[in-house]
């Protein structure tokens, strides 16, 4: 009895020590809900509060003034995203099973290139001569894919999972005459289901957040993906509040949004991710558990 009230005791000890540590880990994210929706001028006057002084949403509307703008920004990031985490996530699958097999022969020689291109690689100007000169793929979607499809990180992930798949069970499958592309798509990857939601989070984050490549490669506004795009409003905020003089025009420079434009920008980016992630969680810590084990 008293062994199962001192473990009682125990477990919600953890449990209360988890709770007040998650509840300390939203105190940002609050932060920064609050400081976009609060004015300049208070954030000058009194610094940053979890509570605005003042309520406004001037941040948001000044983000807001082109939704056409701001919709086309979101379409090209989530097309982006789905078929350059669906293409990057099938391949690294593909790569990462061909080297957990023990009966390949070129899995060392394999797995020492991708190690290599992950401490060295051949920088940006070999990447900018092939997207433009030879394949010609800039101001297309494909230039904001192709960089990006083939991550040695997330294959020497994949493979660590895919290596404890006991090679037992593919033996049998041949035995029951599976070829390989049947063993791959109806054995392994319903097996891998932790590995390639974690890996897929992981391919998305990169996809959503980049801005670079666009950059480098896109001229055309209806390809402008929604990081690059806010990118730029930013760049052309700090400009105006730096180099606008008092007086000059008619706008108030102390109460034009810098801060809390910074703010609401960083809610518009990740707010589509915030709400995708709990549907991965459960995938997400048992991949990232387990894949590591031989990783």
């Amino acid at each position: 009895m008293g062994l199962r009230r001192n473990m009682t005791l125990a477990r919600g000890l953890i449990h209360g020590w988890f709770i007040i540590f998650s509840i300390f880990c939203m105190v940002p994210l609050l932060y920064v809900i609050s400081i976009s929706f609060s004015t300049e001028s208070d954030i000058a006057k009194e610094g940053y509060s979890l509570i605005p002084k003042t309520f406004t949403t001037f941040a948001y509307d000044y983000l807001l003034q082109s939704p056409k703008q701001l919709i086309t920004g979101y379409s090209v990031s989530i097309s982006v995203t789905v078929l350059g985490t669906a293409i990057s996530l099938l391949i690294t699958a593909m790569l990462a099973y061909a080297l957990s097999r023990k009966d390949f022969s070129g899995a060392n020689a394999l797995s020492f290139i991708i190690f290599f291109t992950l401490l060295f690689n051949g920088g940006l100007v070999p990447w900018y001569i092939l997207i433009k000169k030879y394949l010609h793929i800039d101001n297309s979607l494909l230039a904001l894919i192709l960089p990006y499809v083939i991550m040695p990180w997330h294959v020497l992930l994949m493979r660590g999972f895919l290596s404890e798949i006991p090679s037992a069970l593919i033996e049998s499958a041949k035995i029951d005459g599976a070829k390989e592309w049947r063993i791959f798509f109806q054995i392994i990857l319903p097996l891998a289901k932790p590995a390639m939601a974690t890996v897929g989070l992981f391919i998305a984050f990169i996809y959503w957040n980049d801005w670079w490549l666009a950059l480098l490669y896109i001229d055309n506004e209806k390809l402008v993906p929604l990081q690059y795009m806010l990118y730029r409003i930013m760049n052309n905020i700090q400009y105006l509040s730096s180099h606008i003089k008092p007086g000059t025009v008619n706008i108030d420079i102390s109460q034009f949004p810098n801060e809390t434009a910074r703010m609401a920008i960083a809610i518009l980016a990740a707010g589509p991710i915030l709400i995708v992630f709990p549907f991965f969680q459960k995938y997400f810590v048992k991949g990232l558990t387990v894949g590591a084990v031989k990783g």
